[in-house]
């Protein structure tokens, strides 16, 4: 007796949405579990993109000290104006706005660097580089106008932006510059990203930033931050 030759199936469809294998002894419809679903792949993409990863980031709260700086006092940001006098020598002594390298210009020292330091770590810098020039000098750094703090305000927010703030604002004045959220914002993702020396992304929440708990309402954005929301 002659070895039975097996049959390859051939699909047929009936209609678009029950296909069926045929058989030479008869037809057995596709289980739905093997059938393909357009809109399958798409399903798949959406909910791999939320589980996706936040990237690398440190909590608030595990962040630096509360107050971060106030300890040693303001420091000098870019745009300040700040009044350098060296006592009895009228003719080095000047008032500069710190330019945007940080650095303000001054007689015999020429480029001086003045952002992000306090007043009197200028003072001592500068009285430290004249002692070449003269005789136990005495230097006084005097703030006369601060900058206004600019803070980049990005992501899931009504009106993405650069805005002014004062100095000493934290991430809800950001928030409240920029319209508050808009209906995509995750309010568990809120980042300030601070370059110190790297990146940094530090992440907050709005539950802890409106109920005043841990770091969050503490920690005030600094030159050169911004904030983003996903």
């Amino acid at each position: 007796m002659a070895a039975q030759q097996r049959q390859t199936p051939f699909l047929k469809e009936r209609d678009r949405r029950a296909p069926i294998w045929s058989y030479p002894g008869g037809d057995a419809i596709v289980p739905p579990v093997m059938r393909f679903h357009p809109t399958l792949p798409l399903a798949l993409a959406l909910a791999l993109l939320s589980c996706a990863s936040v990237g690398p980031f440190v909590w608030v709260d595990e962040y630096g000290p509360p107050e971060e700086g106030d300890a040693q006092g303001y420091k000098i940001a870019t745009g300040d104006l700040i009044n350098v006098r060296v006592y009895s020598q009228d003719g080095m002594s000047s008032r500069e706005r710190v330019r945007q390298d940080g650095k303000i210009s001054l007689p015999l020292l020429r480029d001086v660097q003045a952002a992000g330091l306090t007043p009197n770590m200028l003072a001592q810098q500068i009285q430290t580089g004249l002692k070449s020039y003269v005789n136990q000098p005495v230097v006084t750094v005097a703030l006369e106008e601060a900058s206004r703090l600019t803070v980049l305000v990005l992501g899931e927010v009504a009106r993405p932006g650069q805005y002014a703030l004062d100095h000493g604002s934290g991430v809800l004045d950001a928030l409240a510059a920029a319209g508050g959220f808009n209906d995509l914002a995750h309010r568990d993702r809120i980042f300030v990203l601070r370059r110190r020396p790297g990146l940094l992304r530090i992440r907050c929440t709005y539950d802890a930033l409106s109920r005043g708990t841990g770091r969050a309402v503490s920690l005030k954005l600094q030159p050169g931050d911004s904030v983003v929301v996903e």
